[in-house]
This record gives structure tokens, C-alpha cells and sequence, in this order.
């Protein structure tokens, strides 16, 4: 199984707001309200760590969730920004110079 790396958009505007990330992709206005667990994942995508680690190390610990349906929904999760353009996924590391 290969691993996914994620990072963050460079055409997005992110915020706590009452507790809750708020996110915007300025490029086409999309808007969403993260949860407890998807911010996490959201803050912790950085392009150097595998997203099968942010999981295990960061969701697992903080939270109390099966580690399987964890990944599941994180995969699913980040699939559904990266359409939006808000999380970018690759199957190596990016760097900054890489990053989109």
C-alpha cells in the first residue's frame, strides 16, 4: 500500500472561529467548517508526513476511534477537499518547492 502525503492549498484562507476551523479556497469561494478530528488532520498536513501517521500519532491518540474506521474517514476526508482544491495529496513527500 502506498503512502499519501497531504498539504494544504496555496489559495486558501483558514481560521478557529468559536472553536470550529473555518476554511475558504479564495480561488472559487468553496467554504467548509471543520470538526474536532478533521482539524487535526487539516493542521497536521504539512507534506512530509505520511497521512497513515497523522492518524495513528496525532487522530488515535487524541481521540478515542478504531484506527481502521479512523483512516477511512480521514481518506475520505481528505479526498473530498482535495476536489475542492483546499488539500493537495501526493504519493511522495512534497517539499515547499514542490508543494502545489
Amino acid at each position: 500500500m502506498s503512502e499519501s502525503y497531504i498539504t494544504r492549498g496555496s489559495t486558501i484562507a483558514a481560521r478557529v472561529l468559536n472553536g470550529e476551523m473555518i476554511v475558504m479556497n479564495s480561488a472559487d469561494s468553496t467554504f467548509f467548517t471543520l470538526n474536532e478530528v478533521a482539524t487535526v488532520i487539516f493542521q497536521a498536513a504539512d507534506g512530509r508526513t505520511p497521512l497513515r501517521e497523522i492518524v495513528r500519532t496525532r487522530v488515535c491518540e487524541q481521540f478515542e476511534i478504531d484506527p481502521e474506521r479512523a483512516q477511512a474517514d480521514a481518506e475520505h476526508f481528505v479526498a473530498e477537499l482535495s476536489r475542492h482544491g483546499i488539500l493537495f495529496v501526493s504519493d511522495q513527500p512534497l517539499t515547499s518547492e514542490a508543494a502545489p
